[in-house]
């Protein structure tokens, strides 16, 4: 039987190397590569075409739900389990809906892990016990035809890709200039996205775009 190989992407090289020593103890499975943040993660995605991708939401960089984004549209083989402290319905949505097959939190027992991989290489969309309970009381909440509906769009879904890109940037404090030259683009183009993205979100300070970020958990309160 050919191994399950997966790539693994969080920013704690500790937290890393404790899931990576957890998944070599599965049957079947082979950690091809490695990445810590999410921009330094599409490479080898694309590169090694893993079978899974394990991926903390939030990255450096470009954040989990991005990345999930990016892969579903450029490899769409790939399957991509993000790993969160989040439990709120309102992040299981939105991981569902850039295409995410899993959604583990960062606490769950270590059998979980192993579960998660097994579910998704099925077919199937895994979400832990605590999150599908989550979600289960939210519809219950909701009841009736809305039930089956997903919450209607945030002000986040009607940013672009790269306008996503600069926002997250800009929440963990980098320059208009380092920006440009980490996108590759003009410091001009990144003046005009930023412009964009804050009448959109209708936030007008880099301080209100660092609290979005946060209460997004789009990046961690001490980054």
């Amino acid at each position: 039987m050919k191994p399950i190989r997966v790539l693994l992407a969080d920013d704690h090289a500790l937290v890393r190397a404790g899931i990576r020593a957890l998944l070599q103890k599965l049957d079947n499975v082979q950690v091809v590569a490695e990445a810590g943040d999410g921009q330094e993660a599409l490479r080898p995605i694309k590169k090694h075409q893993p079978d899974i991708a394990l991926l903390d939401i939030a990255m450096p960089g470009l954040n989990g739900l991005d990345v999930a984004g990016r892969v579903a549209s450029e490899c769409p083989e790939v399957r991509v389990v993000l790993l969160s402290m989040h439990v709120s319905e309102e992040y299981v949505w939105q991981a569902l809906k850039v295409g995410a097959a899993g959604y583990l939190l960062k606490d769950s027992r270590i059998s979980e892990l192993g579960l998660a991989i097994t579910s998704v290489m099925e077919g199937e969309t895994y979400l832990s016990p605590r999150v599908s309970k989550h979600v289960a009381e939210y519809l219950r909440r909701v009841g009736g035809d809305e039930a089956r509906e997903r919450p209607e769009a945030g002000p986040y879904d009607q940013l672009t890709p790269r306008q996503r890109e600069i926002q997250q940037l800009i929440a963990e404090g980098r320059s208009t200039k380092e920006i440009a030259q980490v996108l590759s683009v003009s410091v001009k183009t990144v003046e005009t996205h930023r412009a964009q993205l804050m009448k959109r979100l209708d936030i007008h300070d880099v301080a209100g775009l660092v609290r979005y970020a946060i209460r997004t958990g789009l990046i961690e309160p001490d980054e």
